[in-house]
């Protein structure tokens, strides 16, 4: 670990800092229906979907109806990308002239784009035609993060509100996440990305003779279009099959520090929103601390593993850390930084390979998606996750003084509990239930590409990626058959809709519920007693849960490596 390592971390954690709280300010403006800026230009736009959809953005619902709609939305997206991959060797702008993707391959990749996860089982540039990546994944890049957004917002609208019976309207929470806060940032990003010598075309691949006289096929498309949303709605899916380590992706350090901030920007934006709209910043602040230590933590040892490297390979005389799987031009220090933020942030990009991480390295991401999306997180799934965890942490401290729970003013009970348990416990079922039988499963276990505790890693990582919506892999495992395209689909539908069907349903609870004043046994949940209780709840679920599963993957893999064996 170097001095420059950590000043680049701190100027990005900085960043982050910065950003918050305008960005939050403008967000809460929009869901609000205040004007902004952009209002003269997009308001008009706005009106005009309302009317193509058939509602009204005063037209509220109530929390199962705001379900019925998120997945009847999410549902017709899922059946029209299937439908787009199955016939694309038939539709235009395909100039490469992409066959039609394996049944399999396609309800693979729209459970994965669909559940905002992007896990790929495929090279993009050799399988995506230029409609599907522009009409279908893009499309669905920019509507699954606007779903997550919106979920966020009606919960946070539960805690804000003194008694209703409504959360909101999903149509209209949905078209202003995309049309007011994604597509303006996204329409700028683009832009720098071009600036950046990011490609955005539709021409035809370019065909090149190398040294030695051997032809190379150049792809390329349009890229930066779709390398902002990525990062930005934290989808993660790469346009080139090398992701965010390819150079026409991530082409300076400047695109891959835009690429860092685009991840958490939104995520850690909405952490300023619950506190604007429930009218006190402080609790806003207290959750992104927590969120925050949790991070800073996961980097610091990532990055202390990746600068240590491995002691078999400083046996031979050779420093500099673990170099393998990365490149050269971001380094162990950006590599490692990457790594934690894009599993902190369930976006799932990738600019160094998460399959050449060290033991202890490679152990940080996994600890991230298993948390469940709750260290800033997907965008919108990140919010709603941590409130979670905060429910729970607020009963947990209910229970310690003998009073019944109470989170700004409104009861935590039994529903609320039971509702928020439901939500979490989904992820280890899905995460350990689905790798349970696949390192037994010969078929599977055929898919593994190294022995010993790390390829139990491989299969792990992969329905943990899975279920966490994350969408990043350790490469070494082969996940395009039929085995793995339908369960680590199901895992991804799991991940989403099972937590947020729960979420919406103690949002509906606790919106119903009255406001009780503060008293003098009120519990402050805007302190360092709460953020560290907070801290504790995540890491002691996750822990009793996860653990086990931890020590036969990483944890044994490092304690072999430090008594000289090697995977």
């Amino acid at each position: 670990m170097t001095l420059n390592g950590w000043i680049q971390i701190l100027l990005f954690c900085g960043i982050i800092v910065a950003l918050a709280r305008p960005l939050g300010g403008y967000m809460t403006r929009v869901f609000a229906g205040e004007r902004t800026l952009l209002s003269p230009v997009l308001h008009p736009v706005e009106r005009l979907l309302y009317g193509a959809a058939g509602t009204h953005e005063k037209e509220e619902q109530h929390w199962t109806a705001y379900v019925a709609a998120m997945l009847l939305f999410n549902l017709a997206g899922f059946l029209a990308l299937y439908a787009l991959q199955r016939l694309q060797g038939i539709l235009p702008f395909n100039p490469a002239g992409m066959g039609a993707v394996p049944a399999d391959l396609a309800f693979n990749t729209a459970a994965s784009f669909v559940a905002n996860t992007n896990w790929q089982n495929y090279g993009g540039e050799s399988t995506m035609s230029y409609l599907t990546q522009m009409a279908g994944l893009a499309v669905q890049n920019f509507v699954s993060a606007a779903t997550g957004i919106a979920i966020a917002v009606a919960v946070i609208r539960a805690f804000a509100r003194r008694s209703a019976r409504t959360l909101g309207n999903f149509w209209a929470d949905l078209v202003r996440s995309a049309l007011y806060v994604l597509l303006p940032i996204c329409v700028i990003g683009t832009l720098v990305l071009v600036w950046q010598g990011v490609p955005q075309n539709l021409g035809s691949y370019t065909v090149a003779t190398t040294l030695e006289g051997v032809q190379q096929t150049i792809a390329q498309g349009p890229v930066a279009s779709q390398m902002m949303i990525k990062h930005l709605g934290t989808n993660g899916g790469g346009f080139f099959n090398a992701n965010a380590a390819h150079p026409f992706e991530n082409p300076t350090a400047l695109t891959n520090l835009i690429h860092m901030v685009a991840i958490f920007a939104i995520g850690a934006a909405l952490t300023n929103v619950f506190g604007r709209m429930v009218g006190n910043e402080k609790q806003g602040w207290a959750i992104f601390t927590a969120m925050g230590l949790l991070f800073v933590a996961g980097v610091a040892v990532c990055y202390w593993a990746e600068a240590t490297g491995n002691p078999l390979v400083q046996a031979l005389g050779l420093q500099g850390g673990n170099l393998e799987g990365k490149e050269a031009r971001f380094g162990t220090t950006l590599s490692a930084l990457f790594a934690v933020v894009t599993t902190a942030a369930s976006c799932g990009a990738v600019n160094a390979m998460h399959d050449s991480l060290m033991p202890l390295g490679g152990l940080i991401p996994l600890i991230n998606m298993m948390l469940g999306e709750i260290i800033i997180g997907g965008v919108g799934a990140g919010f709603y996750g941590i409130i979670l965890f905060v429910v729970i942490a607020v009963f947990v401290a209910g229970l310690m003084v003998g009073r019944t729970p109470e989170y700004l003013g409104k009861k935590i009970e039994a529903k609320e509990v039971k509702m928020a348990m439901l939500a979490v416990l989904c992820l280890p079922l899905s995460m350990l239930g689905f790798t349970a039988v696949a390192v037994v499963l010969p078929d599977a276990v055929a898919s593994i590409a190294n022995p010993g505790p790390h390829g139990f890693s491989e299969v792990l990582y992969a329905y943990t990626s899975a279920t966490a919506n994350n969408g990043s892999a350790f490469g070494g495992l082969s996940g395009n058959t039929v085995w793995y395209n339908l369960t680590l689909g199901l895992a991804m539908l799991m991940g989403r809709f099972l937590v947020i069907i729960p979420a919406l349903a103690l949002a509906g609870s606790v919106a119903a519920k009255k406001v009780v004043p503060e008293s003098a046994g009120t519990f402050p949940t805007h302190g360092p007693l709460f953020i560290g209780l907070l801290i504790g709840v995540i890491l002691i679920v996750g822990g009793l849960t996860f653990f086990p599963a931890l020590a036969l993957g990483p944890i044994v893999e490092h304690l072999a490596m430090l008594a000289g064996q090697s995977f």
